[in-house]
């Protein structure tokens, strides 16, 4: 993994690749690469490193070609190098290949190809693709491309050309993203419509088990069975423009102050217009259907996974339906028991996370229902779910998720409110208290947000210390683990987050002087053991930077070394608040520390491997 792009047409290849390349860098890359069909053959350049270093190459040594392909990498198969940077070629240099996914019977190929007299030049399980379907060659290219992906069990999307047949390329998809985008006289691949969308907005999205033959003039769809597909063309009617810095200096920090409008359109036309109703119409799911519920099952990673332990308690608390949260790389190898009474909500915000989507697949293998959360229309995870609640966050391009991630609790607010009024859990004096506190949160977001400068002092002091921690109860705990994670994420300090009366069961050991611990105490029923904590860490030596709630700084004051505060609004939503300074401290940490905001090393936006 991690971009893949493509091009046939009448124009010169290389720039449309580079440009489409770059598009995708938001992904997180470690090496890049192209290959083209030339006037001497296929020629390939890719170099480890950033994109501008391929781009130095190819200033002095251009290929001019009007086809090719193009991939930037992430790391599965081994280490970044220009060795094992895609695309890759079989020994005759004949044929190319880039590749997301994970080929899992990839060294037995290898073992076989090795044998028939394969040489291999680097450690993926890449290059045995374009070896593979070498071997398999007899003179018509998609018919190679169909017998090789047969061999082959795992993940992949795939593109694929040949210096023999020069005017098509070939995509094949199974299990990770693939989209194919037409063109007047030229037609294109992609991982990410991004990647294509300044040449055009007519898409196919390939669903797994399918194929794409593209030449100048159009593009056949197949199942790699070899049977024809007719299907209507996707019109992508949003532009790049929503994807610019906006003069913002990093699109993480943009996105930041994007979650105002995220929040807003993320409730939109899912609170009736006199604001006493959840209306959730695309949850095609009748109160009978609600009533026959016996347990529920979230299921994520990494973010996406900690919006899953807001959403668990805002359901068990509204809904009082029993609620288990799952990392999505360990649901099903636990057996989960799940009956057709069990509904299984997956939280993806690319809607391509290959191990949330194969939770999705086990949970539907026996039985279960599944609700999506998802930022992204068109998704597998969007397709293969019975009901999807789509997050209107716009496109995300940092890696490290923040629009995201509370556009995700707003959909687990709207899920628990809608499924507790059907139910009758919530009367509509409690529903309409829910509903207007909920409509208050953009305007409390813009005043959290400009408290920036203060979080900027604080993320700057702590920049200096190699180790920190977050501490909170309740709903606080989960909002400390989020707050923790996107440090480590963009900062590289090493954190950890504790439910803070754990404190005294081991974790007290690593506090020393002046050690930081950002302690959240947002919960009021909580306040008073939360404070306990805190004097717990502060008598060893920490320096505690305190979040609570307006109007209780004078008494929490007393018991933390600095203070922010968030304005007042349920309990209940007070992560959609709390995470927005956590948010704010990571970004400043990261940046004092002159770090890539939103290209952090050995990430990737989209997870498409298990």
């Amino acid at each position: 993994m991690c971009g893949i792009v493509g091009y046939i047409g009448k124009r010169d290849s290389q720039d449309i690749l580079i440009n489409g390349l770059k598009k995708l860098e938001y992904r997180g890359y470690d090496s890049a690469g192209i290959a083209v069909q030339t006037a001497g053959g296929l020629a390939i350049r890719k170099a480890k490193g950033r994109l501008a270093v391929l781009e130095s190459a190819l200033t002095d040594s251009p290929l001019q070609g009007n086809a090719g392909i193009g991939h930037t990498r992430w790391a599965t198969h081994g280490k970044p190098s220009d060795e094992n940077s895609h695309p890759h070629a079989d020994n005759s240099k004949k044929f190319s290949v880039v590749h997301n996914g994970i080929i899992e019977n990839y060294l037995t190929l290898k073992e076989e190809l090795a044998a028939k007299g394969a040489v291999f030049q680097s450690e993926t399980d890449t290059e045995v693709i374009a070896h593979l379907i070498a071997d398999c060659y007899e003179g018509d290219l998609v018919e190679s491309v169909r017998k090789a992906v047969k061999k082959m069990r795992g993940a992949y999307a795939l593109a694929v050309m040949s210096e023999h047949e020069p005017d098509k390329l070939v995509a094949v998809r199974l299990a990770s993203p693939l989209i194919i985008g037409v063109g007047d006289g030229e037609n294109y691949i992609g991982s990410d419509i991004p990647a294509i969308l300044e040449h055009t907005r007519d898409v196919y999205i390939l669903n797994d088990g399918e194929m794409a033959v593209l030449t100048k003039s159009g593009v056949a769809l197949s199942s790699v069975d070899g049977n024809s597909i007719s299907r209507e063309m996707l019109r992508v009617e949003w532009d790049l423009v929503t994807a610019e810095k906006a003069g913002y200096d990093h699109f993480m920090l943009k996105e930041i102050y994007e979650q105002p409008k995220a929040y807003r359109d993320t409730m939109g036309s899912r609170i009736s217009p006199d604001g006493k109703q959840f209306v959730l119409n695309e949850l095609n799911m009748s109160a009978d259907d609600l009533r026959g519920i016996q347990n529920i099952h979230i299921v994520a990673c990494g973010t996406a996974y900690h919006a899953g332990l807001v959403g668990k308690n805002v359901i068990e608390k509204l809904v009082r339906i029993p609620v288990e949260t799952d990392v999505a790389s360990e649901y099903r190898y636990r057996s989960p028991i799940i009956t057709p009474n069990t509904l299984v909500i997956v939280v993806s915000q690319s809607g391509e996370t290959a191990d949330t989507l194969a939770a999705l697949r086990e949970a539907k293998n026996q039985g279960a229902r599944v609700v999506a959360i998802t930022n992204v229309v068109g998704s597998s995870v969007a397709r293969e779910a019975d009901d999807t609640i789509v997050t209107w966050a716009g496109p995300e391009i940092a890696v490290a998720s923040t629009k995201a991630y509370t556009s995700q609790l707003i959909a687990f607010y709207l899920l628990g409110g809608y499924m507790a009024q059907q139910l009758g859990k919530l009367n509509e004096t409690q529903t309409t208290e829910l509903i207007q506190a909920m409509q208050q949160l953009p305007d409390q977001v813009e005043a959290l947000l400009k408290q920036a400068d203060k979080v900027k002092q604080f993320a700057e002091a702590i920049a200096k210390h190699p180790s920190l921690f977050f501490i909170g109860r309740g709903l606080d705990y989960a909002v400390a683990l989020e707050g923790s994670l996107k440090l480590k994420e963009i900062s590289y300090i090493h954190s950890e987050a504790y439910a803070a009366g754990e404190l005294k069961h081991g974790t007290l050991a690593l506090i020393e002087d002046d050690v930081p611990v950002i302690a959240l105490a947002t919960q009021e029923e909580l306040l008073e053991k939360t404070i306990s904590n805190i004097k717990e860490v502060a008598a060893r030596g920490a320096h505690v930077l305190g979040l609570c709630f307006e109007g209780y700084e004078e008494e929490f004051g007393k018991s933390v070394d600095e203070i922010l505060s968030i304005p007042r609004t349920l309990p209940l939503l007070t992560p959609a608040l709390s995470v927005i300074p956590l948010q704010l401290l990571a970004y400043y940490a990261s940046l004092a520390l002159g770090h890539d905001v939103d290209k952090p090393r050995n990430l990737a936006k989209s997870v498409t491997v298990e």
